[in-house]
């Protein structure tokens, strides 16, 4: 832990009987998580159907850099984006690098 900044796993184990652990995996740096996103969405784009990859462009479009987006305007993008990764067979890599941002976000 440095500077109040906490990146990976932290556990803490009391008594014999414990069993799972809580997985703090996002990203050291927000804009590598975007930079993983959009090179995610260009993959996922050339295998959905056009109206798709209309929402998938109008999606990142709004995002630009992430830097100057207003908040809603992310989130609206990035659940655009996810709906069209969840229906697609090759959309894992895109939830995943949502699932990332937001809790980056949130963090």
């Amino acid at each position: 832990m440095s500077g109040g900044i906490h990146f990976g796993d932290s556990v803490t184990q009391h008594g014999d009987h414990n069993i799972g652990i809580i997985k703090h995996q996002g990203p050291a740096d927000p804009q590598a998580a975007m930079r993983e996103l959009v090179a995610a969405v260009r993959q996922l784009r050339d295998q959905v159907p056009a109206e798709d990859r209309a929402v998938l462009d109008e999606s990142l479009e709004a995002i630009s850099d992430g830097h100057t987006t207003p908040p809603s305007t992310l989130r609206r993008a990035l659940r655009n984006i996810s709906g069209v990764a969840a229906l697609a067979a090759a959309g894992a890599p895109v939830v995943e690098s949502i699932r990332r941002i937001l809790d980056s976000l949130s963090s």
